[in-house]
Parts: C-alpha cells; sequence; structure tokens
C-alpha cells in the first residue's frame, strides 16, 4: 500500500483524523497538544497519527493535503485545517457546528 493509500483508507475510515507529532497521550509539540486539548475537551472521539514515526507518512500528509504544517486535522473526509484554523473555529463555535452538521456527537461539558 502507498502512503497515499494509506492516508486516504485512514481519513475515510474515521469519523475525526489527526495527523500529529506524537500522541493524543503525548503530544510532541504545542500546536498539536492544542488540537489534542480543544478535541478532548469538546469529548470527541478521533485517531491521532503521529507522523514522528514515519518521514513517509510526514510528507505524504503535506502532499496528500497540500498544506504545509502540522497538525492537520480531518473530518467525515475533508481536511479541515491545522492549529490556528482548529483553535479560530473552535473559538467561534464553528468547530462544534461542523461535528454537529456531521453528525458526529460531542460531548462537550456546558461551559
Amino acid at each position: 500500500m502507498s502512503i497515499e493509500q494509506f492516508i486516504e483508507n485512514e481519513v475515510k475510515s474515521n469519523d475525526v483524523v489527526l495527523f500529529m507529532k506524537g500522541t493524543p497521550q503525548f503530544p510532541q509539540c504545542g500546536f498539536s497538544g492544542q488540537v489534542v486539548q480543544i478535541l478532548d475537551h469538546l469529548g470527541v472521539g478521533y485517531k491521532g497519527l503521529n507522523v514522528l514515526e514515519s518521514a513517509e507518512l510526514r510528507n505524504g500528509i503535506k502532499v496528500y493535503s497540500n498544506w504545509p504544517t502540522i497538525p492537520q486535522l480531518y473530518v467525515k473526509g475533508e481536511f479541515v485545517g491545522g492549529c490556528d484554523i482548529v483553535r479560530e473555529m473552535f473559538q467561534a463555535g464553528e468547530l462544534q457546528q461542523l461535528f454537529s452538521d456531521k453528525g458526529i456527537p460531542v460531548d462537550a461539558p456546558a461551559a
């Protein structure tokens, strides 16, 4: 399986996928950590893929999305964005709406 096929399979077979540096339990960069915190705060189930384990994956995801930075968040097969976009969407309530629109349960505690 090529790296493109692997990425495509992960993005299509999981509702929410985060390509990140490190793991959800142990993020290896601040930007990945921020996205993990937002997703965990919202109570959204997601799959985290550590791009540090494979240079092929790290480079492949940048080509796949045509986006130069990690982390990258995908929801229902669609690229959402990196840390800044996810954070801005979360602060504006747009991320929660996106999950709702896509039928993904959000178990966020009331603010």
